[in-house]
């Protein structure tokens, strides 16, 4: 199944291509968005204001005076980020991006149109073209027993060396209201999950995940 980055991702849409395309597991970026955000900043033309300290935003952006946005943070063209949004730092917020009412950001990649618009919790996660999480819907990105997470593909586990991984959306998912993310949880591009969902481990490109045990092909 695909967990590697060029299959879950279409690199051209994303500011931080280059970050993603020196690794080639997505789990291996998250350590290095701070610092690519930093230097991606220091590098963008005069159609980018720096409106706070490592805080970079396209002047066709909008964000609501009541957001609370701390850096490294790049807020790119056309992007929205709404009332009460909270960005903690370290977020790459794509083209076209909607962070909506109440959604926390923190040490993320939002690729281009990504929507996380109302109430999400996203953190050391990476969402992929036009992927979209439904209202209430969260990464959990810490596991209970606070242990190093190990995202398992079958019989397959991979042994990340981190603490903290929310989740990997590949292009164009789309994940139900009101669901939980589990820690490293991965889910191929296309793929649909059911609203009031858990979820974990690795879910298949062009699926339907209706709950644990049941994952279908969609039709095409």
């Amino acid at each position: 199944m695909a967990v590697k980055n060029i299959e879950l991702f279409d690199l051209s849409k994303t500011m931080l291509a280059e970050l993603i395309r020196s690794f080639e597991y997505p789990w291996e970026v998250l350590s290095g968005i701070s610092d690519a955000i930093i230097a991606k900043g220091q590098t963008l033309s005069e159609e980018y204001t720096l409106i706070g300290e490592n805080i970079w935003a396209h002047k066709s952006a909008k964000i609501a005076p009541t957001a609370s946005i701390t850096g490294p943070c790049i807020i790119d063209e056309g992007a929205e980020v709404r009332h009460c949004a909270f960005v903690r730092g370290s977020a790459m917020i794509g083209k076209n991006c909607v962070v909506g009412n109440s959604t926390e950001l923190k040490n993320v990649i939002l690729f281009d149109n990504v929507q996380v618009p109302h109430y999400n919790y996203v953190g050391d996660s990476i969402l992929g073209f036009k992927s979209h999480m439904g209202a209430g819907s969260i990464t959990s990105n810490v596991k209970s027993d606070k242990t190093l997470v190990v995202i398992k593909d079958g019989d397959v586990r991979y042994e990340t060396g981190r603490k903290k991984i929310g989740a990997i959306l590949g292009d164009f998912v789309e994940v139900g209201c009101g669901s939980v993310l589990n820690p490293g949880t991965i889910i191929g591009p296309g793929t649909n999950i059911y609203p009031l969902s858990s979820v974990r481990g690795v879910i298949p490109a062009n699926s339907i995940y209706k709950h644990v045990g049941e994952v279908v092909v969609k039709n095409k």
